[in-house]
């Protein structure tokens, strides 16, 4: 289509070129002199720039005083262009196409160096292609379609902002405000479906979308617009972005008004044309501003500065002297800068040592014997060298900084955001690409990192339509006489859930209650209508259900949908209502009895654990009692029979020996303080293994029944089957699709060999109804395998899914839920899910390493008492036998030199352990008397 209508635009541009030549019509000019160039010198005395608007408009009536005060302040500026003057050829395209492009030609016809214009989007399409043709730099202030910067067009150079930014800025504005869907009404030109198109990427990439496109031709009439306007208000979305032209668009809200479109609820937001209109005029009449009410603007940011606003203060004199309607808006400050920036590129040319020369065209020369004189329009020669100074300039002008960007756009692109009350246009905010919406001026974050992030983001509280601050939800259900369309499965079995029924829904089930319970909490009415999905004959595919909801066949899906994540990818869901997951469900046994079950209660690293400590605490009771008690000493292999009587019988506390140390008895203390800890928890485990039913099934749960190569039965329409074929890879050959629960109870009662099932595969709620129903004849085996839940299926990005999920959880959090569950899904037996395993019951090192730490680190302080007591008693009494030693000796021979002291060994250590305690006492009580003796003796000797 884009390629059609560029064919087209060549082919006329190229008609008209003929045209030209066989009328041309007369030209103003401002100055319109005959180029002429000094062949002594690089500057020329003139130079010719044309300018292409329409003068009787809202852009153009501020626009050509601003284009003429321009061309005084250059021409008298010395430091600019110096002996070159700057001539301003201008012509009027009439609010035509056609009219306009003949006023192209005409203009280039001048020999220009740069043409300023158009303010029409769809005159710049075609005259962007002459001036590539003639390398003439296109200069436009108005024109902001943003295809005009594609590389389509070279000599095309915007100096105003491109659309491409502001309907960026509107995407977020909505996704600001968490809006969804939005309906775009604009004009049907280049500028109109260009721009709404590049709105439509932008709401793309912020999840968001233009529900309906509402176009008008240029120049509709009211009543076209009151029906294009009656069919939009019977869409479901209340958010309208407007994007038409400053001259025609309060047309709109007029009609709007009267069809009481302006009021609560409705969101309405204008791109910078309806500031420019109203900027144009200097008094706004009062019903103007009550139709726009509540309307948020935006509009081209200028940053304020002394060069503004002396431009301000001069404008009442431009006006007055060159366009007596001419009121101020930011086209008079984009013309001006316009201006200014061919003049600065000039000065940068000539400097560079360029010239200015024309040449004829040798595709515009071969007529052909044709009376069409083409030769009259020149190629400027230097034309492309010319557009790269424009394009390199940088400097500051009334709008702010001039400078662009790779892809022809002006660097830091900003608007103003404006709420109309009945103060008139009050500023919000602001957006720029940098920082996104602010309340501070733009140009304070540049010296910063950009800031786009959604919690950084502010703007100042805005007053809607209908005079309210709540920000609307922005959606209504359609007024086009349509109720919700809910598609229903048509269930054969678990009717319980949903099914058909003739009341006046016309359906019935759990899920049905919850949807209705749901919809009664919306703060709004919500017309629905139930249409069941299926053909009553088997369970309709869900995935199929999905997809009519994806093809907007029906608005939503209710009923026992899963969730999972294919399908999240075509549709939204709610809040899960229901808990779900796949379990594997196979015939059971009754388990054989075995001669070991007194094994069981504990694991073998658990016996092995708990014998060790038994041996231990034996061998340090011995140890620590061994020199008190007479019932740990004797012959031994008598000693070592005490230790492991003692040892075991403390299992059973009918050990017959009384521990009389101090530390025996309290590691003997905390010992039978774990074997009590001990012994109850075997006999619970014990009385647990043996009293609960014991059974069996020969698949253990989802592996080994992938590994069996066995048939697999799943729910007709359900999930499960594409799960075990796609993520387990499971061969389909092996699944069979069951009907109803019958067909489960026969399949799984036949078994494989009979022509039936190994086990069924299918969501837990299903399965609780199953087992109940088969009075427990059957059992989950293996755990759970997905964890996934039940929601209701509504359209991408419905705003009713949101609300919806809300109410959910109201249900959920009232109690309301588990109510309704009560009501529809009782169980006539109550069934244990899964298979006992007694691995359940059994114990491990892990439930008691806290008892056995305690007890190891009470030994190892029992122990460390112990051998500190032993080495100070084999200590003393190795300084009481030196001292004797030395004693003798020196009675015996006093010229003799001293022994060496004896030192202790080992075996002097082992001798003290084993005698008793009181032995050991009396020696050194002994020792001590007979120390005190000879001191007495020695002390009496003169």
């Amino acid at each position: 289509m884009e390629l059609l209508v560029m064919i087209r635009a060549v082919s006329m541009g190229f008609v008209l070129l003929c045209v030209f030549v066989l009328w041309v019509l007369p030209t103003e000019g401002a100055g319109r002199e005959s180029f002429l160039r000094n062949s002594s010198s690089s500057r020329p005395s003139s130079v010719n720039v044309g300018a292409l608007f329409t003068y009787d408009s809202f852009i153009g009536r501020a626009a050509k005083p601003a284009f003429m005060a321009a061309i005084e302040d250059v021409n008298a500026d010395q430091s600019i262009l110096r002996r070159t003057k700057l001539n301003i050829v201008f012509h009027d395209s009439n609010c035509s196409g056609f009219v306009g492009t003949m006023g192209a030609l005409q203009v280039m016809e001048n020999k220009v160096i740069a043409a300023i214009g158009p303010q029409s989007s769809g005159i710049g399409h075609i005259i962007s292609h002459v001036a590539d043709e003639l390398h003439v730099p296109l200069l436009s202030f108005a024109a902001t379609d943003p295809t005009l910067s594609s590389l389509q067009f070279p000599y095309f150079l915007r100096t105003t902002q491109s659309d491409y930014f502001q309907m960026n800025a509107i995407a977020d504005f909505v996704s600001y405000w968490r809006w969804r869907e939005v309906v775009a009404i604009f004009v049907d030109d280049e500028y109109g479906r260009n721009g709404i198109s590049v709105l439509g990427d932008a709401l793309a990439k912020k999840r968001a979308k233009i529900s309906y496109k509402a176009a008008f031709t240029p120049g509709v009439d009211i009543s076209s617009i009151k029906d294009l306007l009656a069919s939009v208000n019977l869409m479901e979305s209340r958010i309208f972005v407007v994007h038409v032209n400053p001259d025609s668009g309060l047309k709109i809200f007029s009609v709007a008004k009267s069809l009481g479109m302006v009021g609560s609820g409705y969101v309405w937001i204008a791109t910078d044309w309806l500031l420019t209109a109203l900027d144009s005029v200097e008094t706004v009449d009062p019903k103007t501003m009550d139709l726009l009410q509540g309307v948020v603007a935006f509009r081209h940011y200028t940053p304020e500065s002394n060069q503004k606003r002396r431009f301000k203060e001069r404008w009442k004199s431009l006006k007055s002297k060159e366009s007596p309607g001419g009121v101020f808006n930011s086209y008079a400050m984009y013309a001006y800068d316009t201006v200014w920036l061919v003049a600065r590129a000039l000065e940068v040319f000539f400097s560079e040592g360029n010239t200015v020369t024309f040449s004829n065209d040798p595709n515009l020369g071969k007529t052909n014997g044709s009376n069409i004189k083409l030769s009259a329009l020149n190629v400027f020669n230097e034309g492309e060298r010319f557009l790269q100074v424009i394009h390199d300039m940088n400097y500051t002008g009334l709008t702010g900084q001039i400078e662009y960007d790779s892809e022809k756009n002006r660097r830091n692109p900003a608007y103003d955001i404006l709420n109309i009350n009945s103060r008139g246009p009050q500023r919000v905010g602001y957006w720029s690409n940098h920082t996104g919406f602010s309340v501070e001026p733009p140009e304070t974050f540049y010296s910063k990192p950009p800031n786009t992030y959604a919690e950084h983001q502010r703007l100042k509280e805005i007053t809607w339509p209908g005079e309210v601050t709540k920000p609307p939800r922005g959606w209504v259900f359609p007024d086009n006489g349509e109720p919700l369309k809910i598609g229903v499965p048509d269930r054969v079995s678990y009717k319980n859930y949903v099914s058909k029924d003739n009341n006046s829904l016309g359906v019935k089930g759990y899920c049905i209650d919850i949807f209705e319970a749901a919809i009664q909490l919306l703060p709004y009415p919500v017309p629905r209508t139930y249409i069941v999905y299926g053909d009553g004959k088997r369970n309709p595919s869900y995935d199929n259900l999905i997809s009519e909801v994806a093809a907007n066949n029906f608005d939503v899906a209710v009923g026992d949908v899963t969730i999972v994540t294919n399908r999240t990818k075509f549709v939204d869901f709610t809040q899960p209502f229901m808990e779900s997951g796949l379990v594997v469900v196979a015939p059971v046994k009754g388990a054989k009895s075995s001669p070991w079950s007194f094994l069981k209660p504990f694991t073998v690293e658990m016996w092995a654990v708990t014998g060790a400590f038994f041996l231990f605490v034996g061998a340090i009771i011995w140890i620590l009692e061994h020199r008190f008690n007479e019932e740990f000493r004797g012959p031994p292999r008598r000693q070592i029979i005490t230790v492991f009587w003692f040892s075991f019988s403390t299992m059973f506390f009918s050990h017959r020996e009384n521990t009389v140390s101090t530390l025996g008895r309290f590691v003997l203390l905390i010992w039978l303080f774990v074997v009590l800890i001990i012994n109850s928890s075997y006999t619970a485990s014990l009385t647990s293994i043996l009293t609960v039913q014991q059974l069996t099934s020969r698949i253990e749960g989802m592996d080994s029944l992938i590994a069996s190569n066995e048939p697999i039965g799943v729910q007709d329409g359900a999930f499960a089957y594409k799960y075990l074929v796609n993520e387990l890879n499971v061969p389909p050959s092996r699944i069979i699709s069951l009907k109803d629960e019958e067909e489960y109870l026969s399949s799984l009662q036949l078994g494989p060999r009979g022509g039936g099932v190994a086990a069924i595969v299918d969501e837990l709620p299903y399965i609780k109804t199953l087992l109940s129903n088969s009075n427990c004849k059957f059992r989950t085996v293996g755990p759970e395998f997905t964890r996934t839940g039940w929601g209701f299926a509504f359209q991408r990005d419905s705003p009713l899914a949101v609300d919806m999920s809300t109410a959910i959880l109201q249900l959920s959090e009232e109690g309301k839920l588990d109510k309704i569950r009560k009501k529809w899904l009782t169980y006539n037996h109550e069934c244990t899910m899964q298979i006992a395993d007694t691995e359940n019951y059994q114990i491990s090192v892990q439930s008691f390493w806290g008892l056995f730490l305690i007890c190891g680190i009470v030994w190892f302080i029992a122990l460390t008492l112990f051998c500190w007591k032993v080495f100070w008693q084999c200590q003393r009494l190795r300084t009481e036998e030196e001292g004797d030693e030395v004693r003798a000796s020196e009675e015996a021979s006093s010229s003799r030199s001293g022994r060496s002291l004896r030192a202790a060994s080992f075996k002097d250590l082992i001798k003290v352990v084993d005698k008793r305690d009181a032995e050991i006492k009396e020696m050194l009580k002994q020792k001590s008397s007979k120390k005190l003796k000879a001191s007495q003796s020695s002390a009496e000797t003169p």
